[in-house]
């Protein structure tokens, strides 16, 4: 009985830390020119590719509701010697 009681609550925890841990990752949003943007506190951005020209990059933020957002943009890429 006790080691059926221990398995039970192991697969509880268990499966209630993985829940808590299963984060879902927005879909980036393209950026626009004129678009607002609510930006609370800068999480990651990705580098820019080793290219000449431009590319898209990513920021994870969290908005002032605290909700995690993804903002996808273009930049120079980090190839351009001149």
């Amino acid at each position: 009985m006790k080691k059926f009681l221990f398995i039970a609550l192991s697969l509880t925890a268990s499966l209630s830390a993985f829940a808590q841990d299963a984060s879902i990752t927005p879909a980036a949003t393209p950026y626009a020119y004129g678009m607002h943007l609510d930006i609370a506190k800068v999480i990651n951005i990705t580098e820019a590719a080793d290219v000449c020209g431009p590319v898209p990059v990513q920021m994870t933020y969290k908005d002032s509701h605290g909700d995690t957002r993804v903002l996808e943009y273009s930049v120079i890429g980090r190839g351009c010697t001149n």
